[in-house]
């Protein structure tokens, strides 16, 4: 496995592999098999693999957030190569933004919503640095998480509008036995806390089997109510959204596919998940 921290470096190491299909899967460290789970995809679709190790300042509006964000170098580096990912790039903040970026992207209503109203100008730091790191490595295709399916949906969205040929592939949740979707933030969590948040969970469970019983309104209630019971949470925000706009609906009639999406900061620590609701 072959590890770079500066962009001209890898930039020339990957000029040996033009005419070959590469992937990329970008991360902002502290691994779990949710990330492994990305690295695999793109192993059985490209000849080289390329995992970033990068937390970028950008896409945080609060810096208590940015300084508290977990990392553990050495260890992802050691679950790197226990998977056999080809190459490991690890820049600092002056290799992404040698210069000063003050670029504003607009994404229409995935700019407005969910995550984009709690955490302003957040996807626009996604895009910045998802567009550079497409500018340093021009990869063949990307691999991106669905318990981040909002960033999933700006990304692809972000590819429309910079017209990159770059495919984006989305890639299941990894939750654990619990049902807790797996998140680099769940370190910050103590196992008897990891154990209560499995209920956020439990409760999108419940909405998505009751969806045919219970009004939009009745189950954002439900939810809400269930997440406020419990002294550990604090719930910022549950919203069932149309599936291929993510426009948050009102009515069961607005939309023909829907996924429930959700935020609970727990002791601290702001969890997101979502889960699709079958017809």
């Amino acid at each position: 496995m072959q590890i770079f921290y500066k962009v001209k470096e890898i930039q020339d190491y990957l000029t040996k592999f033009n005419s070959e299909s590469v992937g990329f899967v970008a991360t902002m460290g502290s691994l779990h098999k949710g990330h492994l789970s990305l690295i695999n995809a793109s192993q059985q679709e490209n000849k080289i693999t390329i995992c970033s190790i990068f937390i970028n300042p950008k896409q945080f509006s609060n810096q208590e957030d940015l300084i508290k964000y977990p990392q553990n170098i050495d260890l992802d580096i050691e679950k790197l190569k226990s998977v056999n990912c080809d190459i490991v790039f690890i820049p600092n903040v002056e290799e992404v933004y040698p210069n000063k970026v003050e670029k504003e992207f607009y994404f229409g209503v995935l700019s407005e919503v969910m995550e984009a109203k709690h955490r302003p100008g957040h996807f626009n730091g996604v895009a910045i640095v998802i567009e550079r790191f497409f500018e340093i490595l021009s990869p063949t295709r990307a691999y991106f998480g669905e318990k981040d399916f909002q960033q999933l949906a700006v990304i692809r969205a972000l590819v429309k509008k910079i017209n990159s040929s770059v495919k984006i592939i989305g890639c299941p949740i990894y939750r654990e036995i619990n049902g807790l979707a797996m998140s680099s933030r769940n370190e910050r969590l103590s196992e008897a806390e990891k154990e209560e948040a499995s209920e956020i969970s439990k409760a999108l469970t419940y909405v998505c089997q009751h969806k045919n019983s219970h009004s939009v309104t009745e189950l954002k209630d439900y939810f809400m109510n269930r997440m406020s019971m419990n002294k550990l949470f604090v719930p910022e925000y549950f919203e069932i959204a149309d599936k291929n706009t993510l426009v948050p609906i009102n009515n069961w009639s607005e939309a023909k596919t829907y996924i429930a999406f959700t935020a609970v900061n727990v002791e601290g620590v702001r969890l997101i998940d979502n889960m699709t609701i079958i017809n």
